[in-house]
């Protein structure tokens, strides 16, 4: 059955959510000193939103006019975004991370006509001379530079600007709205990607308003929930969910602060997170690794809890009802281990969401059993973020559970994912070859992910079209299964990558979590040492290597670990090895650390 979406453009929806709930709280920020929050209504978020749009509006901005937003998450990157739209603009994303020859090629390649910076060191990263079809250059914060290229203005006086457009007509944003039809341009995110240079994804209205309500069926976002979305709004997964915001009326705190993120969930209390699986990894190595370093009574109570939470999970994903004895362990389980890591997070999750990159099944598991599930989901840029995805009432763990909406999903003849439907993108900017590549003779979109579907619909994404190690021997295997494991296994990871591409043997790369290693480290003969001088240490070694040998006790021979490598650092975007969104750039990641591969093959090789 066709989804049924009400909405002609994202200022449809916008303007309808503000007309149906405007007095209630809409998006909140950090207080000053972040010691609370906070709120705008819907209708002061109106307000503002209507003023950045007749601004924008008096710039030249017109339909499917492209404008650039190059910022952290924040309240007013959700303001600039809705004003372009409302001013029947679209938005180009720029991670605040992207480098400055990749900042103006985005700009430029989009011909983008107005830039919102952050700051003046974001907008510091472009020139006009290389950038023609740019007039205006908005800035966030601090104070326009008078001698810029580039004319240049602060989103204050963006605004009032718009306030004084609006007094002389009220309706101009509403008037502007009824021109924005479903197949108009909403949005362009430029793909990271893990290889070459990022590609223009055109993402229309239709798609987005499409995400919004068959987001809102899944039982995921309420609107007495409260949200916190710390996401980079620049990629696609953070973009889907301020689209799911609007059409449920979900009450939202905005804050990119990653690394206020510990702290700020005390204060905030959400009861919905989404985020990339590092963040759950990071909680579930900071568990493990305290109750295991307290040794004694602790961990064997910790281990104990968490058998009878995984138990409790094998029942519930079995459909099996649970016992009234193991009910009773688990309560005490609860009480004296779980509900400290419930804390972790606020206190009051009722559902967590996991995207952009694959979380162990373990981990998920681990996240269960203590009572805080984890609907895992999966979507590319090219499909609007938002694919498939598990219900809370209906998790099954190592999926990534079944289609939204009227979601057309196939799998080729060679395993690969192939979707159809509303949300994917109209096409690669500028790149008419390089979009006709991407769809079959059916008009199917070739994700480049290979999966299965079972009986009920959940998608099992395997591993990556192009990530498939051959070894010399002729066995595929898939690195991010045996990476997912790693991850799992040892609790003192941060990042692992498996190298076998034409080898005759696989090995691994590993780079270890900053405080769970010096945690490890405190109290011995390494406590205090640098990072790098404690995973260069023997100890160290010996601490994976008792994990590597755990981890080939789950393999296939041909997939087993003969040699390891612990780099002297973490894998960082900052050296182009990780996207914004935390997925690792394969290609980067074996070039930059070649030398440390080719000690792992030299001399004797391994047998198969």
């Amino acid at each position: 059955m066709a989804l049924h979406v009400p909405y002609r453009s994202i200022p449809d929806m916008f303007l309808q959510r503000v007309a149906a709930t405007p007095d209630k709280n809409a998006f909140a920020s950090p207080a000053a000193g972040d010691s609370g929050l906070t709120w705008l209504t819907w209708s002061q978020v109106a307000a503002r939103t209507k003023a950045i749009a007749a601004g924008l509006y008096g710039l030249g901005v017109g339909n499917e006019d492209r404008v650039a937003i190059l910022a952290g998450t924040r309240l007013e990157w959700v303001l600039a975004d809705l004003g372009i739209m409302c001013a029947a603009g679209a938005t180009t994303t720029v991670y605040p991370t992207t480098e400055p020859a990749d900042a103006t090629f985005i700009i430029g390649d989009s011909g983008s006509k107005v830039l919102i910076a952050e700051n003046p060191t974001q907008a510091g990263k472009i020139t006009g001379a290389e950038l023609p079809a740019l007039t205006h250059v908005v800035l966030m914060d601090g104070e326009p530079d008078p001698a810029a290229a580039v004319p240049q203005l602060t989103l204050a006086q963006l605004e009032e600007r718009g306030a004084r457009a609006l007094a002389d007509e009220p309706g101009l944003i509403e008037r502007i709205a009824t021109t924005i039809e479903p197949e108009h341009l909403a949005t362009l995110i430029y793909t990271s990607g893990t290889t070459g240079r990022p590609k223009g994804v055109e993402l229309l209205h239709r798609g987005w308003c499409w995400e919004a309500v068959a987001q809102a069926d899944l039982g995921i976002m309420n609107p007495d929930d409260l949200q916190y979305l710390w996401l980079p709004l620049s990629h696609s997964f953070g973009k889907t969910l301020l689209c799911s915001i609007i059409h449920v009326g979900l009450p939202t705190y905005v804050d990119g602060r990653v690394d206020k993120l510990v702290e700020m969930l005390a204060v905030v209390r959400p009861t919905l997170m989404c985020a990339a699986p590092r963040i759950f990894e990071k909680v579930y190595n900071k568990a493990v690794t305290t109750a295991h370093d307290a040794g004694g009574a602790k961990a064997r109570i910790f281990n104990w809890a968490v058998g009878v939470g995984r138990q409790r999970v094998a029942l519930q994903q079995a459909g099996t009802p649970v016992p009234g004895g193991l009910k009773l362990k688990y309560a005490i389980a609860e009480k004296l281990v779980f509900s400290k890591l419930q804390a972790r997070l606020g206190g009051h999750i009722r559902v967590l969401v996991s995207g952009s990159a694959p979380l162990s099944p373990d981990i998920a598991e681990f996240f269960a059993a203590a009572n805080l599930p984890i609907c895992e989901g999966y979507g590319l840029t090219e499909a609007s973020a938002a694919n498939f995805v598990n219900r809370p009432v209906q998790i099954k763990i190592g999926t990534v559970g079944q289609p939204l909406g009227d979601l057309e999903c196939r799998i080729d003849d060679d395993g690969e994912v192939l979707l159809r439907g509303a949300p994917v993108m109209r096409g690669y900017h500028n790149l008419p070859q390089e979009t006709t590549e991407a769809f079959t003779e059916g008009g199917y979109f070739r994700t480049g992910d290979i999966g299965v579907l079972d009986d009920d619909g959940f998608l099992t994404i395997t591993d990556r079209k192009k990530d498939l190690v051959k070894t010399s021997g002729g066995k595929y295997v898939a690195p991010s299964h045996i990476e997912g494991l790693f991850k799992a296994t040892c609790p003192y990871t941060s990042q692992a990558v498996v190298i076998g591409q034409a080898r005759n043997y696989c090995t691994m790369l590993v780079t270890l979590d900053p405080d769970a290693i010096a945690g490890w480290a405190a109290g011995g003969p390494l406590a205090g040492r640098p990072y790098a001088e404690i995973v260069a240490s023997p100890q160290a070694h010996a601490l994976v290597e008792g994990y590597v040998a755990e981890l080939n006790s789950k393999l296939n021979r041909w997939e087993t670990i003969k040699k390891f490598t612990i780099l002297n650092r973490d894998l960082t975007i900052e050296d182009g090895e990780m996207t914004p969104s935390l997925k690792i750039k394969r290609r980067i990641v074996e070039s930059n650390f070649a030398a440390e591969i080719d000690r792992m093959y030299a001399g004797q090789l391994a047998e198969i």
